[in-house]
């Protein structure tokens, strides 16, 4: 499309959840990106403004560059089909799915695709049973954060209490997850299409809030090294993990690939980050697609329902 075609568009940004300061990061570029490609794109910020501004103010498009929740749980995609807006990335159904991460897996579980092992856990759980189920170390996470909010590894049965009462203070929901360890890998997708793997080199093997998008040391390998046909059967798994959540658009799976060739699916973004530091540019651009490319691609594909 041309991109005066795309009319007014407003770059949803910021919001209310945990992860806002990355979002308004995310929002800044590509709100840099589309002006450059010569489209009318303006900021919004659903936390200061109501989205009911977005139809009196005649906008034509979306783009959802919130992360986390009340942006990237079905909640703003709800409103938006309301309004009649159409927007990018996933429905309601898969943004709402795909941002629990308890019901993530128990949909991956029945369709037969790998994923960790994991327990719901409760201030009520019997902790030393659920360590010595899954064993040790094992992560403790909240179910519906990204960005490694509220995650910890723990290495003794004695610290998991600390580490439940840690991811609560984000969520009422948390669960315990097997430790699969091997290559970090993440595989971002446009509509039907997965884009090069990346693989991740992250200090002393800690991709943390810090070192995803705070320092320069953590290492981004793309292309990722892999066979051809060892990357192409993985990108497969990846799209079907995606169309058994009913995602559409973009997105980003997380995955560890173990030294025996077997990989474990952690979870999917479906409003990956637009940082300096985001993977999803990074994939694209091996792929052939710069920053602005990237961006009209995405928007492209914006639908209502």
């Amino acid at each position: 499309m041309d991109a005066r075609e795309f009319g007014k568009v407003a770059v949803l940004l910021g919001g209310k959840s945990a992860e806002r300061e990355i979002s308004l990061m995310s929002g800044k570029n590509v709100l840099e990106g589309l002006r450059q490609a010569g489209v009318d794109a303006h900021a919004f910020d659903p936390a200061e403004r109501d989205l009911f501004d977005l139809k009196r103010d005649g906008y034509a498009r979306a783009f959802i560059a919130l992360h986390g929740r009340f942006g990237e749980d079905g909640t703003v995609q709800g409103a938006l089909e309301l309004l009649g807006i159409p927007y990018t990335g996933s429905g309601v159904m898969a943004s709402a799915l795909c941002m629990d991460k308890v019901r993530t897996k128990l949909v991956w579980l029945a369709c037969g695709l790998p994923t960790p092992r994991f327990e719901v856990i409760t201030e009520h759980s019997n902790l030393s049973a659920v360590a010595k189920k899954l064993g040790l170390p094992l992560i403790v996470k909240p179910a519906h954060e990204g960005s490694t909010l509220g995650l910890t590894k723990v290495l003794a049965a004695a610290d998991l209490k600390t580490a439940y009462e840690h991811a609560a203070r984000y969520d009422r929901l948390v669960l315990a997850e097997e430790f699969v360890a091997g290559e970090e890998l993440t595989a971002a997708f446009l509509s039907d299409e997965a884009l090069p793997l990346i693989r991740i080199e992250a200090p002393q093997g800690n991709y943390d809030y810090q070192n995803k998008y705070f320092t320069d040391n953590t290492k981004y390998i793309c292309p990722c090294g892999l066979p051809a046909a060892e990357e192409r059967q993985i990108q497969k798994v990846v799209m079907r993990s995606a169309e058994a959540l009913g995602c559409s658009g973009w997105g980003r799976a997380d995955l560890i690939r173990r030294t025996d060739g077997s990989i474990s699916l952690l979870e999917i973004n479906t409003s990956p980050g637009m940082t300096g530091h985001s993977l999803v540019p990074m994939a694209a651009k091996v792929a052939g697609l710069d920053f602005q490319q990237l961006v009209l691609r995405i928007l492209e594909m914006a639908h209502v329902g």
